[in-house]
Formats: structure tokens, sequence, C-alpha cells
């Protein structure tokens, strides 16, 4: 297919790893599974894909681009470099918190457990909206556990984006192979039934499609 010929799209997938020490971290449970098949699905359609990818395991799909980081920050000075990109699927698990990294392995203490001072990590999809280089589609995904149809309708105004990808992950969705979507944009929801990781990325790139072609 060639549908996307020509057209630059940028895919995030993955956690964030931010380090503690040297042998410890904060992150979140992601695979990158979900936003690896995206990024496939994106370029079999002819687009040229630039998969920014967080610490995972996975292979690199087919026709794809991939940059390799491990923090937030890391992921957030990748996202800026790939720019200009006519759209962007902004998947990965990014760890909201940073910590204030020890040179050395923290040992343990009579003292007890250490204080680990965090520091908010910046918050790539709603800097990316505001960007003068902002994609004509700019897609966020939003992990959620109760609510999800209302806090992801609710990030999607406050982050200034065109699509939210809702997910419920309180089951097995982080790591598993399946995944039950909600498709929030201005003209309401819409709610896909529980499909393989690859079918809601083949359908959300068709949805793309239609998005780029008006």
């Amino acid at each position: 297919m060639s549908a996307l010929a020509g057209l630059h799209i940028l895919v995030t997938a993955g956690p964030t790893h931010e380090p503690i020490d040297p042998v410890r971290y904060l992150a979140n449970r992601s695979s990158g599974k979900q936003g690896f098949a995206i990024a496939a699905a994106l370029a079999a359609r002819g687009a040229r894909v630039t998969l920014i990818a967080g610490p995972v395991t996975l292979a690199t799909p087919t026709g794809v681009t991939r940059v390799d980081v491990e923090t937030a920050l890391e992921m957030e000075a990748a996202v800026a470099a790939a720019l200009p990109a006519d759209a962007a699927v902004l998947v990965a698990a990014v760890a909201d918190w940073r910590v204030d990294s020890a040179g050395q392995k923290i040992k343990k203490g009579a003292s007890g457990p250490p204080v680990l001072h965090l520091v908010e990590n910046p918050d790539i999809l709603a800097g990316l909206a505001r960007s003068p280089q902002r994609p004509r589609l700019l897609v966020g995904f939003a992990a959620e556990t109760e609510h999800v149809i209302d806090h992801a309708t609710a990030k999607r105004v406050r982050k200034q984006v065109d699509w939210i990808v809702a997910n419920d992950v309180s089951g097995d969705v982080m790591g598993g192979a399946a995944n039950s979507v909600h498709i929030v944009t201005e003209d309401g929801v819409e709610s896909w039934a529980r499909m393989a990781k690859e079918a809601v990325a083949e359908r959300l790139a068709e949805r793309i499609v239609q998005a780029l072609a008006d």
C-alpha cells in the first residue's frame, strides 16, 4: 500500500526508565507492543516512520527508522529532532517523574530507606501541541484504570490534541497481546471491541490515512 507515501509520521513507544542510581530506576509497565505495531502498520502504508523507542526488546518493524532512548528527557529531545512530521502518534508511557539520581548505588542503612526527591518530567504530548512545528494530526494515548473515557476526554482538551486513544490498563493490557480502546475526538467517542494489538494498529492506521487525506 502507498496511501501515506511522501508523508513523515512520528511514533513513540515503550516506557522510559528514570535512574535512581546506577542499578535502579522508575518506570511504567509498557511493553512497547502497541506502539511498534502502529509504526509497522503506518510504514506498510508507505509512510516514512520515525519510531522513538524507550527500553524494550522488540525487533524494529520493516521500513521504520528507530531511535532508542532511555529517559523522558531523551525522548523529548528525540521528538524535537525528528520534526517536522505530518502526523505524530505518541504511544509511549513516559514516566511522570524523574529522580535526582545518585552517582553510586544507594546502600541499605540503619536509618531506613532513602527519601527520593521527585521532579516532574516534561509533558511531551502537550509540548508538541504547542510547538510551531505541530504535526497536522496529533494523536496521544491515555492509559487509565478508572473513568477511562472521562479522563481521556479531559486530557484531549487540556493538551490540545486531535485524538486521544484511551485504554483501560487495569487488566493485562500492558505487556499483553490484546487491547480495547476508545478513540476520543472533537466529534465524540468511538469504542472498539477488544482485539489483537496488531488489529488495533491496522484500524488506527486506516483512520490516520482518512484524516490526512482530508
